[in-house]
């Protein structure tokens, strides 16, 4: 553990961060499945699920959870 006041308090604001990034992390991913499955069934509302897929992984970007290779990947691969 550390021995300066400010690393113990950053240590506490990393883990807040990480626990954030890895709730919005699992979000995105979830939206992207639901995006792919609805699209391999040809459901109607697709296009919208894409949509909110589309607009968590730009998010993402901004945020600095995903790099932007992978979030462009991500959106060409759900707009095949």
């Amino acid at each position: 553990m550390a021995n300066i006041k400010s690393q113990e308090k950053r240590i506490l604001t990393n883990e807040k961060s990480r626990l954030a990034n890895k709730a919005f992390r699992s979000s995105v991913k979830t939206a992207v499945k639901k995006a792919l499955s609805a699209k391999a069934e040809g459901s109607k509302e697709k296009d919208a699920l894409i949509n909110e897929a589309v607009s968590l992984l730009d998010k993402s970007v901004t945020k600095g959870i995903f790099k932007a290779n992978k979030a462009a990947r991500e959106k060409s691969r759900l707009m095949k």
